[in-house]
Order: C-alpha cells, then structure tokens, then sequence
C-alpha cells in the first residue's frame, strides 16, 4: 500500500482517507467525530437542570454497607497438603498462592510446590476438598 497516495470521493480528500494515509497501516487511524454544536450547556439550562432534581420527590436509595462473607479456604501462604489421588503431588505439601472467592469455581485453590512435575509446572489448582492445611 502506498503511503503517498490519498484517496478522492466525490471530488474531496475524506477525513478517513486522510487518516490512512498519515498511519503507516493498511487500517485506518481511529478518528473522534465532534459536532460543532457539542459545547457545554450554557448555566441557565444547567441551573433548570439542577433545580428539577432537587425538587424531584423520587427517594433516593441509601446504600448500606454489606457485610463481607467469610473468606474460603485457606490463607495465602499456608501449607497445605494433597488429597487427589491422581495428582503428581499427592500427598506432598504445597503452599497456598491465591484463592479465588468467586462462587461457582470448581478449583478455587492455587497451589505452589517445591517440585515440578512431569511437564516442568510447579503450580497447580485444587478444589477445597482436595487439600488439608496442616
């Protein structure tokens, strides 16, 4: 694609061709639309504006602080040991990296060992029944 070449629709360089031309791509340059008539509201529209909120009898929702759950599983950086029968590290012990506090997450619980496994990883995920802290 030539950079030195502008398009002409309609007898007139557009913008969007313009923009092309000047980024060094084959997709054209994001370009901001603005209307000319995009200036602020002048004071008086914003004193309405304001006046009618205030004198609006909507009730207005006070929020209330929500309790936090109690947090799942174990701590970060406790040790844990594991319960799959089918993982590479069972039985061994491990250190807890992250636990992720989301509902509805099958394996929760981020594990780091001091040994890696066949494929070289050393961080795995369990679920909570999998592991006992000790």
């Amino acid at each position: 694609m030539a950079s030195s070449t502008v398009a002409v629709v309609a007898g007139t360089a557009s913008a969007m061709s313009t923009a092309c031309v000047r980024s060094n791509s084959m997709f054209p340059a994001r370009v901001q639309w603005r209307s000319p008539k995009a200036a602020s509201l002048p004071a008086r529209a914003v004193r309405q504006l304001s006046l009618r909120a205030s004198t609006d009898a909507t009730p207005v929702a006070v929020e209330t602080e929500k309790e936090k759950p109690a947090p799942i599983g174990p701590k970060r950086g406790a040790q844990v040991k594991i319960l799959r029968k089918e993982s590479y590290w069972y039985l061994q012990a491990g250190a807890v990296v992250a636990v992720d506090q989301q509902p509805g997450v099958r394996y929760p619980v981020v594990v780091r060992f001091n040994t890696v496994n066949y494929a070289g990883i050393s961080t795995n995920n369990f679920a909570i029944d999998e592991i006992e802290e000790i």
